[in-house]
């Protein structure tokens, strides 16, 4: 009972601290790690397979203490023995570690094999599940539950042939229990007959085998829980093993508060990259000003604002904030300077304050009203019930998608950044409303240089500067009047969606 509370205990605390670990691990993870593990993979790294060792742990400590006791105890009782019996007892131990190596050499690579099924299973599952309503919208249902059943198909066949071979244990252990007794009580009438021992020796010493024999079972039987724990151990090993890509300064440089931002001669590739998705951009944005970034789908705008925010170390040239390289900066002092609007805006499950004040320590209620106002998002917050202490689902799924950017904005505004990163942030925003998001954070935010992304030419017409990409280079550069002449990518973006007339031509 003990032994049982206290391996329980330790066991408890042991898969605490590891996941522990393997979240700290995770959150220092760049973009390019995320991605070459799989959001699938690591979730069930950190739960499937830190199970699997916990398991594994318990029960080792389990019998590691009673088993060792027992046999030796077992084995000093018998010593003096005869040969015959002791050597049928080794002949028994032998064939048990032989059956256990045998079952290893056939599982151990299916374990692996089925931990990798289980990632692809749970990566299909969390895609459809987050993909519901396109799938739903293209009456793709039967297409997604054949990609499931697939998966799920071959887990079942891969569990059922490790089951299978596991549970030939049982039968091999029943079979050498009653051989050792069958073959003590042999060996035991011929030692009587030939008057080297009497029937009460030969009785203890049976009493004696099973018990060294049960110990080495239940010894055996933690193995067989090795091999699944083994695989979890080493899938745990590798992601704890690896080296993020982006590692701060030893020596972090002196910065002042300004707010610039300078591009010196960029490219970047993708770690799976065939190509560059950016090829030697330089650009310089000062402070206040704004620097709008127009082009194609695919042209490389949303990675560029990635490396401003370092999500990704460029390939090659510099960025510099404020005169310093960003690789001579801290990413915690970095990202504290920069408010950054993902394309996707990300909501997380709590309240509409929570989400606003989401990496800061303390934020008043009157700043939050603030930043709400300039985002235009206090129009709606004041018309829910609960105001700021309005559910927000996981995801935001209970907000439209023009209410969730503002939010976003808004979050990223109350930290105070020098600098403001949006990456098509407006796109769900109505005209109106876009227009005036927008006039506010120029109004209210003069000395803050804006980086805005964005599709559509009338969010950027009034940009300080703006540039055009095309196959990850710059095809033009300036005001929004001299690219219409001067550019004619954007010129052909800007008919494409605004007539002549409406555009001054």
């Amino acid at each position: 009972m003990l032994i049982s509370v206290i391996a329980s205990a330790v066991t408890a605390h042991f898969a605490t601290q590891l996941r522990s670990d393997i979240n700290e691990k995770v959150s220092s993870f760049s973009l390019a790690e995320i991605n070459r593990f799989s959001t699938a993979s690591l979730i069930t790294r950190a739960t499937n397979d830190v199970e699997q060792i916990q398991m594994c742990i318990l029960l080792m400590l389990r019998m590691v203490f009673a088993a060792p006791i027992t046999s030796v105890w077992a084995i000093c009782k018998i010593q003096a023995s005869s040969n015959e019996l002791t050597l049928t007892t080794i002949i028994a131990i032998l064939i048990l570690v032989a059956s256990l190596s045998l079952i290893m050499v056939l599982v151990l690579p299916k374990f692996k094999i089925s931990q990798q099924i289980v990632d692809r299973l749970n990566g299909i599952t969390r895609e459809h599940i987050s993909g519901i309503r396109v799938v739903h919208a293209y009456n793709a249902e039967s297409y997604q539950e054949e990609k499931f059943k697939k998966a799920n198909d071959d887990l079942t066949k891969l569990n059922l042939f490790t089951s299978r071979v596991m549970g030939m244990l049982n039968p091999v252990m029943t079979i050498v229990m009653d051989g050792v007794t069958v073959g003590i009580l042999g060996v035991g009438a011929y030692v009587i007959n030939q008057g080297r021992s009497d029937y009460a020796a030969i009785s203890s010493f049976s009493t004696l085998a099973v018990q060294i024999v049960m110990s080495f079972m239940m010894l055996l039987m933690m193995f067989v829980l090795w091999p699944r724990a083994s695989v979890s151990a080493k899938r745990i090993n590798e992601l704890l093993a690896t080296e993020t890509s982006i590692q701060d300064p030893e020596k972090e440089a002196a910065l002042s508060s300004i707010g610039e931002i300078e591009f010196k001669d960029v490219s970047f590739q993708y770690p799976d990259g065939e190509k560059p998705i950016i090829s030697h951009l330089s650009f310089h944005a000062k402070a206040g000003k704004t620097i709008a970034i127009i082009g194609a789908t695919g042209c490389g705008k949303s990675s560029l604002v990635n490396l401003i925010s370092r999500l990704y170390d460029v390939t090659s040239g510099e960025i510099r904030i404020d005169g310093a390289n960003i690789k001579d900066i801290k990413q915690k002092t970095l990202r504290s300077k920069i408010g950054f609007v993902p394309q996707k805006g990300v909501l997380f499950s709590g309240t509409v304050a929570s989400n606003i004040s989401f990496g800061v320590d303390s934020l008043s209620e009157e700043k939050m009203k603030r930043v709400a106002d300039i985002t235009c998002a206090s129009s709606f917050i004041e018309e829910m019930p609960e105001k700021y202490n309005a559910p927000i689902a996981q995801g935001g799924t209970n907000v439209s998608g023009g209410q969730k950017q503002r939010i976003c904005i808004a979050r990223a505004l109350a930290i105070d950044p020098e600098i403001m990163v949006f990456d098509d942030s407006f796109s769900a925003l109505d005209f109106k409303t876009d227009l005036q998001v927008r006039e506010n954070i120029k109004k209210f935010l003069p000395k803050v240089t804006k980086i805005i992304v964005a599709q559509r030419i009338g969010t950027i017409m009034d940009a300080d500067e703006i540039i055009v990409m095309e196959n990850g280079q710059v095809v033009g550069q300036g005001k929004h009047k001299d690219l219409l002449h001067a550019c004619l990518t954007y010129r052909d973006i800007a008919l494409s969606q605004l007539s002549k007339e409406e555009l001054g031509l």
